[in-house]
């Protein structure tokens, strides 16, 4: 293996652990100080026992975002009390094994094992409450027979023969099993009511959505989810994001038509920032940096080749190590979300090449015709970037991306381009 496949590879595992971090919204691991557990929350604990058992009482718990990069997604679980003896036990779907041997490569392959843990509640809870985060309960309102089902499905999922699960970051996550465990015990009523529905949202919107507070974790996922993360989804697809699970179980009914959720009770106050509201990105900002920047670029080859190549070599390179990140997660990889990605005609990895002509021109040498035309067809892509995007079919939501590197790359071919031709003369 050479030494930049080794590079690629290791920076794909970096930046591919990002995305499967962030949009599992996996439990933390770090347990808060002993001196400060919580009491259980006064609405999950239950009256005495007596009398005949009691039909436990199942709830679904949301977690609002936290502040660091893997919580910014929320969390949930189920909940279930049993009212005869006030345990409440969270059914947790977040949890993996790092230290598993053939962890790095099930995650390279897009083949992660997460599984699901049944846990004491008020235990599940304590890292929540120690970093200031938001719980709320949604009791549901279902038969005896649903909750007793639901109950027993649960507690044979936790086993350890039946916990793991393979892992899919927009499709098989924390908050969609917990979806898929409700819409189960209601025959797929839950799914039949949210899937003809659509907020408009799609897969990309609402990771950028959560994902805005951190500039760096924001640009990381937008450059490498590709085009099939920008379809708009149901209701259904969206509900992959906990806040919007919890949104549509209130709009759901049960089989006698009343309302799937019973009651709604606070937990844990939220005393952090609050999740992010859908923003509208304009495109013109980044056209403006662009258009400056690529005259800018253009400008300076009139001058001085050495000056416009000490500026064109750090992008060439940033650039170039992204591309070639982004075709390893499409031609390498299993994660689909990466695929057919067309921010590779802007984070192009043909700008690798191009540092060997400007190592020649910043060292004050002929950089050659071959060179020229290397920066011309690296412009031409990102014209093609331009070209699918109004295609008539679901294009990728890189406007911004567009706007921004388009004049860029066209700058620096003419720069380059107008310094062989005064070398000429």
């Amino acid at each position: 293996m050479t030494s930049l496949s080794r590079f690629v590879r290791l920076h794909a595992l970096a930046v591919l652990l990002l995305i499967q971090s962030v949009a599992h919204a996996a439990p933390d691991a770090a347990p808060p100080p002993a001196s400060t557990p919580p009491a259980p929350p006064a609405a999950v604990q239950a009256p005495a026992a007596s009398g005949e058992p009691k039909t436990p009482r199942i709830g679904m718990v949301t977690m609002q975002p936290g502040q660091e990069f893997w919580s910014r997604f929320g969390h949930d679980a189920l909940i279930v009390l049993d009212q005869d003896t006030g345990r409440a036990t969270s059914y947790n779907f977040g949890y993996f094994d790092p230290s598993e041997p053939d962890f790095v490569q099930r995650f390279i392959r897009n083949d992660m094992r997460y599984r699901l843990l049944a846990v004491p509640f008020d235990q599940d809870m304590a890292q929540y409450g120690y970093e200031g985060r938001g719980v709320s309960v949604q009791w549901l309102d279902l038969t005896p027979v649903q909750a007793r089902q639901l109950a027993e499905a649960l507690r044979v999922n936790a086993l350890p023969e039946n916990a793991y699960y393979r892992y899919q970051y927009f499709d098989d996550n924390c908050a969609t099993r917990v979806r898929d465990a409700i819409d189960r015990t209601l025959g797929g009523a839950l799914r039949r009511q949210t899937e003809g529905r659509s907020h408009g949202n799609t897969l990309r919107s609402e990771a950028m959505r959560l994902s805005k507070p951190d500039l760096w974790m924001w640009a990381s996922l937008d450059i490498l989810i590709g085009p099939e993360g920008d379809k708009p989804v149901p209701v259904w697809a969206e509900s992959y994001v906990p806040s919007r699970l919890a949104a549509a179980l209130r709009e759901v009914k049960n089989d006698q038509g009343r309302p799937l959720v019973q009651a709604e009770r606070e937990l844990l106050p939220h005393r952090i920032s609050p999740e992010p509201e859908a923003a509208p990105l304009p495109w013109w900002p980044w056209a403006l940096a662009g258009l400056a920047l690529g005259a800018a670029l253009a400008w300076i080859g009139d001058r001085s080749p050495r000056v416009l190549a000490i500026a064109a070599l750090p992008l060439w390179g940033l650039l170039g190590l992204i591309g070639a990140l982004l075709a390893y997660t499409w031609f390498g990889t299993g994660h689909t979300y990466g695929w057919e990605n067309r921010n590779l005609l802007l984070f192009n990895p043909l700008c690798l090449l191009l540092w060997f002509g400007g190592f020649r021109a910043l060292r004050g040498r002929e950089t050659g015709p071959v060179f020229v035309w290397l920066t011309r067809l690296v412009a031409l892509c990102a014209v093609a970037a331009l070209f699918l995007y109004w295609l008539p079919v679901y294009p990728q939501r890189n406007a911004h991306w567009i706007a921004l590197w388009l004049p860029i790359h066209v700058g620096l071919w003419f720069g380059f381009r107008k310094a062989a031709r005064l070398r000429l003369a």
